[in-house]
């Protein structure tokens, strides 16, 4: 079924062509009302329109008035201030959209007419290193953008960008070399950790170990930093000792991802990953071709490209850098590699990359160089170049209590999974102070539950562009835009299923036999126009990119609920209201499911 905005837009829009004669793009025209005593939406494009037109603007909305039939959807239109366009959905309509949605699975979201295919590039761990909490955001993020572009009905291809090749696995693959050699006894080569399991946390802690002493050694020590480029080397030409620690290292460090993934419940597999490896035997062509078409030069002994509108503070122009003096290839050539890739073999008609905002510059003149080479054409057709579309979706920082980048006390990252395991357990502390009587098994799976979704859901309801203070206290709140509320706001529902069994009430049975809504008080109307507009939630989410659209949305339908129950009694109703009220429960519960586990990737319970 369309949402009511998407009704109203249509209508507007014929009603401004018939009374200007003028097409209007800008959408949607119809917004949600900042005040409910003005009405449900409002249109505020009048006076922009009046301005182009040189008209009066209350003139101009009487005009619109006249033309727009919404006697359908709508009370009479009223026109307020210098020609804002007031609307108030009619209760009938209310009805009957909330009778469709209780009829359809997917809660009235309207699928796009032109499914795109869209690449969405997140996560991007390194080989040898633990994910920190400096992945959670793009993890996360990366995941509910994918989860809500499949919702609307788009294709979404996965990419999991992890940092597998160039010197940093040389450094690795060095040290790895240089312990082994120094063993009793000797070693097989291939072979990193014997006697360690390939799941085993104590192999990736002395990985990461090595990693860290390596690049150490790098700085200070010229004949360990020349010996790693060597090793480099031969990994790039395919030496089968060195490709064979590489691949343990790799795996090693993949299992344990796949692992937190799984945690997170976020929806990266292994058949997402695609290293920067894949794209060694690419990286040629393209400094080859930016080369022959002009656009790459060489500046002080490495290939660079010059894009326009890109200067440091000297007023010169900034060099995007795909070569070195040495020959070696960058991060630059790989990334522009992987974006010619998803354009041309997988065909994509949008990619998305979800990092930090530090890296804001070096997507902007990615875009810039992969435009000049023309590498933005998805394919040819007769009416032209079909371009695909480049976006970066940036997030900040995560903060400690001193406002800088969240550490450990000796300085380090936060490792991921350190972080999960200490809600878990401060959210299992919560469970046994609220619900001590519940069985062990069960305790441990509303921690994990509230746990695990407390961090995603802080993270979440933050603007993504904006820096936050990580707060155990807070986010395992059982009050506010939390988790933890949420998590209780959808148990509280199920809990009346459970009531209902005891006062005899088929539930089922009544639901089955809602034909006619009975919406009389404030509280249930109120409730039943914010479930007919979780549609219109999901698209400004993904509009922007934004999953705190989303989780703002899902919060004040828990208020709402809550303001209905409290007003609107429900097992204990008149026979002729009681029908309407559980299906105003029903429908709010599987919102909230829906927005929380298929959207939010954050688990439910049905006892807290």
């Amino acid at each position: 079924m369309k949402a009511a905005v998407d009704i109203l837009d249509e209508k507007i829009f014929d009603a401004i062509r018939e009374a200007t004669g003028e097409s209007v793009s800008i959408r949607p025209l119809a917004r949600p009302a900042s005040d409910p005593k003005f009405g449900d939406y409002q249109v505020n494009i009048v006076m922009a329109l009046a301005r182009q037109l040189k008209t009066n603007p209350r003139d101009l909305a009487a005009k619109i008035v006249e033309k727009l039939n919404v006697s359908d959807v709508c009370e009479k239109p009223e026109i307020a201030g210098p020609g804002f366009i007031n609307l108030r959905l009619k209760p009938d309509f209310i009805a009957g959209a909330l009778c469709d949605i209780n009829r359809q699975e997917h809660l009235g979201i309207e699928k796009v007419k032109e499914p795109q295919t869209i690449v969405v590039d997140f996560s991007s761990p390194n080989i040898a290193k633990q994910m920190h909490v400096g992945h959670l955001r793009s993890t996360i993020i990366g995941d509910c953008i994918c989860r809500m572009l499949e919702a609307l009905g788009h294709k979404v291809i996965r990419q999991n960008h992890i940092g597998d090749w160039g010197l940093q696995m040389g450094m690795v693959v060095h040290k790895i070399e240089t312990e082994l050699e120094s063993k009793e006894g000797g070693y097989t080569p291939g072979e990193i950790f014997p006697d360690l399991d390939m799941g085993s946390p104590a192999a990736l802690d002395k990985l990461e170990e090595w990693y860290r002493e390596s690049s150490a050694m790098a700085e200070t020590d010229s004949d360990w930093a020349e010996a790693a480029s060597e090793a480099t080397a031969r990994l790039q030409q395919g030496s089968s000792v060195e490709t064979a620690y590489w691949k343990d290292a790799r795996n090693r460090t993949l299992l344990e991802c796949y692992r937190l993934y799984e945690q997170l419940r976020v929806t990266l597999r292994e058949e997402h990953t695609r290293g920067e490896s894949f794209y060694t035997d690419m990286v040629s062509d393209v400094v080859t071709q930016l080369k022959s078409n002009g656009f790459a030069k060489e500046s002080d002994g490495a290939v660079c490209v010059f894009p326009e509108g890109f200067k440091n503070k000297e007023g010169e122009r900034l060099p995007f850098i795909i070569q070195k003096s040495d020959g070696a290839y960058l991060y630059a050539t790989t990334d522009l590699a992987a974006l010619r890739y998803r354009v041309n073999e997988l065909k994509a008609n949008a990619i998305i990359y979800v990092t930090d905002s530090r890296q804001k510059l070096h997507f902007e003149m990615l875009f810039a160089v992969a435009r000049m080479g023309g590498w933005d054409v998805k394919q040819k057709t007769e009416d032209g170049r079909q371009k695909t579309e480049f976006v970066h979706v940036m997030f900040g920082s995560i903060l400690g209590d001193d406002g800088t980048p969240l550490k450990t006390r000796s300085g380090e990252n936060v490792k991921l999974k350190e972080l999960l395991d200490e809600a878990v357990k401060r959210a299992m502390s919560v469970v046994e102070q609220k619900n001590p009587d519940l069985s062990a098994e069960k305790k441990a799976e509303i921690a994990k539950a509230v746990g695990i979704g407390a961090v995603k859901y802080a993270d979440y309801s933050n603007n993504r562009t904006s820096d936050y203070i990580f707060s155990f206290e807070k986010m395992l709140a059982m009050d506010g835009n939390t988790a933890p509320y949420m998590q209780y706001a959808y148990a509280r529902i199920k809990s009346i299923e459970r009531k209902a069994q005891s006062k005899d009430v088929d539930i089922e049975t009544e639901l089955a036999g809602v034909k006619n809504l009975c919406l009389t008080e404030p509280a249930e109307l109120d409730l039943a126009k914010y479930l007919i507009r979780y549609g219109e939630a999901i698209q400004a989410a993904v509009a922007d990119y934004r999953p705190n659209y989303l989780t703002a949305y899902l919060y004040e339908l828990a208020q709402k609920f809550s303001a209905f129950y409290t007003n609107c009694p429900v097992l204990n109703a008149a026979p002729d209201k009681r029908p309407t009220r559980l299906l105003l429960c029903d429908l709010t519960a599987r919102t909230i499911k829906h927005g929380l586990s298929e959207l939010l990737g954050i688990e439910v319970v049905e006892q807290m």
